[in-house]
């Protein structure tokens, strides 16, 4: 696949900001997708990267956005979906206007972008949709049950796509990340090297699976520190 453009969905400074420059590095036009992409003007001005506003849960905003990258000749070949809400706490105390908030963003905002990116995928034959998943996709924790719902439903809806749309040669992955991701406001234990997930080594493996032959083809993949217990 000869990929030109890649949209990152719920930027931000961490895993989004890492794949943003890899793929800027390897000659990519990138555009960033957040709620507020005023919060990435120092980056984006920094790494020519283009920012636009879209709230993934609603229908209209995410085809503006898809309409607004068309107009600026940046329509994807490549799609990260991020973005995730997390509400905690006993099934009985749970808002439920929060649990709907934590499904729309993690679970139908991937569905929303994915429809949007597939239309223009499928007249080329070929593109790659990236689902960023967590340790939740794969195991509902007590007083999570709002996140390991919307986790499941996105894992759920990237293996879908994926037997779906491989015959027509777009490559859909699910990436369970387990683990912490490190960052300044979550800075690794110093007695504990390399206990936290580096953000700029996910971003490799995603390039890598982004490699792959289309007769080698990996639709989940699971990261994690070594000294994770899983």
């Amino acid at each position: 696949m000869n990929s030109k453009s890649a949209l990152i969905v719920g930027a931000g400074s961490g895993l989004s900001a890492s794949l943003a420059r890899l793929m800027l590095g390897a000659g990519l036009n990138v555009a960033l997708a957040a709620r507020s992409p005023q919060k990435l003007a120092e980056f984006t001005h920094a790494t020519g990267a283009r920012a636009f506003n879209c709230d993934v849960a609603k229908r209209d905003e995410v085809e503006k956005l898809f309409g607004d990258l068309d107009a600026a000749k940046l329509t994807p070949d490549v799609v990260v979906y991020n973005p995730s809400y997390r509400v905690r706490g006993p099934l009985v105390d749970l808002d439920p206007a929060e649990v709907e908030k934590t499904l729309a963003i993690t679970a139908f905002g991937g569905f929303l972008v994915a429809q949007q990116a597939v239309k223009r995928m499928l007249p080329k034959g070929e593109g790659a949709l990236l689902f960023t998943g967590a340790s939740a996709s794969v195991k509902g924790y007590a007083q999570s049950a709002p996140f390991a719902m919307g986790k499941f439903a996105l894992r759920g809806l990237a293996q879908s796509l994926a037997r779906e749309l491989s015959p027509q040669g777009i490559h859909v992955a699910h990436f369970v990340i387990d683990g912490g991701i490190r960052s300044a406001r979550r800075p690794e234990p110093a007695d504990r090297p390399d206990s936290l997930l580096d953000p700029d080594a996910i971003a490799q493996s995603y390039w890598q699976v982004l490699q792959q032959p289309r007769s080698a083809w990996s639709h989940e993949v699971e990261l994690r520190p070594w000294v994770e217990k899983f």
